[in-house]
């Protein structure tokens, strides 16, 4: 593809966030982005550090400028040595990208764990016990008259979600915004808090037993106490009521629930609270994501293993162990002999002590020129970014994929393209 010069893409997906909102319209002027509508704090940066042109060659080998073909074999030697190699990231990259990882892993005998292991990790084993009553984003702003924010400030971390979900009309809410309630239940006073209808605080680490509280109370017993996490009964039992009598009700809740103590309990109970009210009224919930793609690593693990994360390749098939097989405690046990990161946005989220381990092993990383460089990788190759750069496929954070155009020209490969030339290398060697 070309520059074209000055020019207005229209319907364009950014990968900014989960809600990869894909109606945006990007203003090109002399091959650079000079403006992004309706205005999101997130996407405009996005888009604007995507126009920055790279600066050095497109691959290097312990810091130093390589040409690609020679990083392609370096990494191709690191990987035909290691015995436990390990893929981790994929939140910032495609569908394309993601079954390259899988491809690779499944050749060598390799680990593959995505950025939900140090997310939302708890809450897919949550639905796996509990199952999860779901629908579309668009079902929700077509439908709900009730939505609550659970753990989660979507006017910073989602910025376009209130917007598009909340604040617009829907078929069976033609008032928009006037038409619904909206509830932020959480720990402190947030952005969210104050466009809400109601804001309800409560003690830090108290979710669980709200949650569990709110089921008896729908069951029909109250508990003997005045207050539960810093709300009482009376508080409660007021929810309890305006969510049974919704005509349609939306949770999203944040990763504060999955990482608190017993993440993967409370967000049972939250399932299973939204499953118990679907017996008066059609209620839903929803994980707020943050990385662009990681439903889309999610899904793409899943079909190409069966396992969304943590999925070892060791031997010959796919075995699912969260925690065993997540990239932190791998790393922290020091098991890993080689770390392929696509996408190392991540890397300061883990431990010092796996930390330490990337620091003794060689790393081979993908990321964007714009990224911030976290490890000292032994190759490293600067990929194009889909969507502004590539095509590709993302999704949404309910699981709907998103076609992605490329909006600037770029020399940079792609990371796919990285992994199926290495891939390549590794069975000439």
């Amino acid at each position: 593809m070309s520059d074209p010069g000055d020019s207005l893409l229209t319907s364009i997906a950014c990968t900014r966030c989960g809600c990869v909102c894909d109606d945006l319209r990007i203003e090109i002027r002399d091959g650079c982005v000079a403006s992004v509508q309706p205005g999101c704090v997130l996407a405009d940066e996005w888009f604007r550090r995507a126009t920055v042109p790279y600066v050095g060659a497109v691959a290097e080998i312990a810091g130093r400028p390589v040409a690609l073909t020679d990083a392609v074999a370096s990494a191709a030697e690191l990987l035909r040595c290691s015995k436990l190699p390990l893929f981790f990231g994929l939140s910032r990259s495609s569908t394309d990208g993601q079954r390259a990882v899988c491809e690779l892993a499944d050749q060598l005998g390799g680990i593959v764990d995505t950025t939900a292991s140090l997310g939302h990790g708890p809450s897919i084993l949550a639905f796996q016990s509990a199952g999860e009553s779901t629908s579309t984003l668009g079902e929700v702003r077509h439908r709900s008259d009730l939505v609550i924010y659970w753990g989660c400030d979507p006017v910073l971390s989602h910025p376009r979600h209130m917007e598009r979900i909340v604040d617009a009309v829907g078929l069976a809410v033609p008032g928009g915004r006037a038409g619904r309630h909206v509830v932020v239940v959480d720990c402190e006073r947030t952005a969210t808090a104050e466009r809400a209808d109601e804001f309800l605080q409560i003690e830090g680490g108290a979710d669980l037993e709200v949650l569990s509280v709110l089921r008896m109370l729908l069951a029909g017993r109250v508990p003997r106490c005045a207050s539960v996490g810093g709300l009482s009964i009376r508080t409660l039992s007021q929810l309890a009521d305006r969510m049974r009598g919704a005509r349609y009700g939306a949770v999203f809740f944040g990763v504060s629930l999955a990482q608190g103590r017993c993440g993967h309990a409370t967000v049972e109970t939250l399932l299973r609270l939204v499953t118990d009210l679907n017996q008066w009224t059609r209620f839903v919930v929803r994980r707020m994501r943050v990385p662009g793609d990681v439903t889309g690593a999610d899904s793409v693990l899943c079909w190409q293993t069966g396992y969304p994360f943590s999925v070892s390749l060791t031997r010959g098939y796919p075995r699912y162990g969260p925690g065993e097989y997540s990239a932190e405690n791998l790393l922290a046990a020091g098991e890993p002999d080689c770390v392929v990161l696509v996408g190392g946005e991540r890397v300061p989220r883990f431990s010092e002590a796996a930390r330490r381990h990337l620091d003794a092993v060689p790393v081979i990383l993908l990321d964007p020129s714009f990224a911030e460089v976290h490890v000292r990788p032994a190759v490293r190759f600067q990929t194009a970014v889909y969507g502004i750069h590539r095509r590709g496929t993302a999704y949404r954070m309910d699981e709907v994929p998103v076609p992605l155009r490329p909006v600037l020209s770029s020399e940079l490969p792609a990371d796919d393209e990285v992994l199926r030339a290495i891939r390549r290398q590794l069975s000439e060697l």
